[in-house]
């Protein structure tokens, strides 16, 4: 079991991890932030919505998400095609058959 844990990705991982968290957290509290512009009380920032955004989209609130940022749905699919990618890089490696010279 150790083995295969090892061989799973940490960069997979963790962006499964993040988009399991934005689908359950819930998108209109705005209660917690990781920005650090918004946090140093800067009123804009680029990527503020972003996340909330995602979790709109996922819930299938797509005008909302839209109106969140209009960029959290092409994350959403650069997020899953990066998830996809790292996950075929991992499965192509275990296929790879490994043969013994015989002597």
């Amino acid at each position: 079991m150790r083995q295969f844990a090892r061989r799973i990705p940490i960069e997979g991982g963790c962006w499964v991890a993040a988009l399991v968290f934005l689908y359950f957290c819930d998108p209109y509290s705005h209660h917690f932030t990781l920005c650090p512009l918004e946090s140093m009380g800067w009123k804009w920032c680029p990527g503020c919505g972003l996340g909330r955004s995602i979790s709109l989209f996922m819930r299938g609130e797509i005008r909302e998400s839209v109106a969140m940022h209009v960029l959290g749905i092409p994350a959403f699919f650069t997020l899953i095609h990066r998830i996809y990618t790292l996950t075929k890089l991992t499965y192509d490696h275990w296929k790879i058959p490994y043969y013994h010279e015989q002597s």
